[in-house]
C-alpha cells in the first residue's frame, strides 16, 4: 500500500472514530437514561475511551510515531468537550469514581475539563504539525496538566496495588 493510500486509510479510520464518539457523546445523558447507575455507566464508557486513547499517546510516543499520536488526542479533544455534561446532579452512585466535589466545585470542575480539552488540542496540533520535540514535551507533561486536573481533586484514587 502506498503513503497516499495509507493517509486516505488512516483519514478514514479517524472521521469514522470521531463520529462514533461525537454522536454518542452528544447523547443528552437525560434522555439516554432512566438512572444515576445508566448515567455512570454511559460516563465510564467514555471515560474509558479516554484512558486507551491516552495509552495509545503513550506507546505511539515511545515508538516515535509523532503523526499518530495526533488521532489519539483528537478523541481526547471531543471527548473533552462532553465532560460537564457527563456529570448531571444526582449522578453519583456506589460504582461512581466521582467525589462529591464535583458538583460543590461546579466552576472548577467545568475549569478543569476546559484544560483537558486545550491539553488535548495542543498535544494534537503538536503531533499534526510533525514537531516531535514539542511532542515528547507535551506527552511527558500531559498526565499532570490534563488528566490530573479532573483526577485529583474531583476522582476518588484507585485503590493501591501491593
Amino acid at each position: 500500500m502506498n503513503r497516499r493510500s495509507k493517509a486516505h486509510g488512516v483519514l478514514l479510520v479517524v472521521g469514522l472514530t470521531v463520529s462514533v464518539i461525537v454522536g454518542c457523546a452528544s447523547t443528552s445523558t437525560s434522555q439516554m437514561s432512566a438512572s444515576p447507575d445508566d448515567v455512570v455507566a454511559y460516563r465510564q464508557r467514555i471515560m474509558k475511551l479516554n484512558g486507551a486513547a491516552w495509552t495509545d499517546v503513550q506507546a505511539k510516543a515511545k515508538a516515535g510515531n509523532i503523526e499518530g499520536i495526533a488521532v489519539d488526542a483528537e478523541i481526547m479533544a471531543v471527548n473533552s468537550e462532553r465532560i460537564p455534561g457527563l456529570f448531571p446532579k444526582g449522578s453519583l452512585t456506589d460504582k461512581s469514581k466521582a467525589k462529591p466535589e464535583v458538583w460543590e466545585k461546579w466552576a472548577d470542575f467545568e475549569q478543569a475539563a476546559k484544560k483537558f480539552q486545550a491539553e488535548s488540542e495542543k498535544l494534537r496540533d503538536a503531533a499534526k504539525s510533525k514537531n516531535e520535540q514539542l511532542t515528547q514535551d507535551i506527552v511527558k507533561d500531559f498526565g499532570r496538566n490534563a488528566c490530573g486536573q479532573c483526577h485529583q481533586p474531583f476522582r476518588v484514587p484507585p485503590p493501591q496495588r501491593s
